[in-house]
């Protein structure tokens, strides 16, 4: 069964700036990861964001979970094209970072 993580429902906001926002959101996803569901992280609503949210978010997941595991049950919806290829970006980034 698919679940639906709406950014904004667990942050309370449409920006995300915060890394204490995007701790938040990386807990949320590691519990929903851990109980191997298949997770839509929607973007909706969401009007800024920066790398360093993006990088407490989803690149510490790449430190705790492998490539595989996270592009199996992990997919992005409402990214506008300039924040997918932040998120790129931050994904590479990590995982040099962790050697994966």
């Amino acid at each position: 069964m698919k679940n639906t993580i709406r950014v904004s429902n667990v942050i309370g906001s449409s920006i995300c700036v915060a890394v204490e926002d995007g701790q938040k959101l990386f807990d949320v996803l590691c519990q929903a990861i851990r109980e191997n569901d298949l997770l839509e992280l929607s973007f909706e609503g969401i009007d800024l964001i920066i790398p360093a949210f993006l990088n407490v978010a989803i690149g510490q997941l790449y430190g705790t979970f492998s490539e595989e595991t996270i592009s199996n049950v992990l997919f992005y919806t409402y990214l506008e094209d300039d924040d997918q290829a932040l998120l790129e970006l931050v994904i590479a980034n990590a995982l040099r970072y962790y050697n994966r």
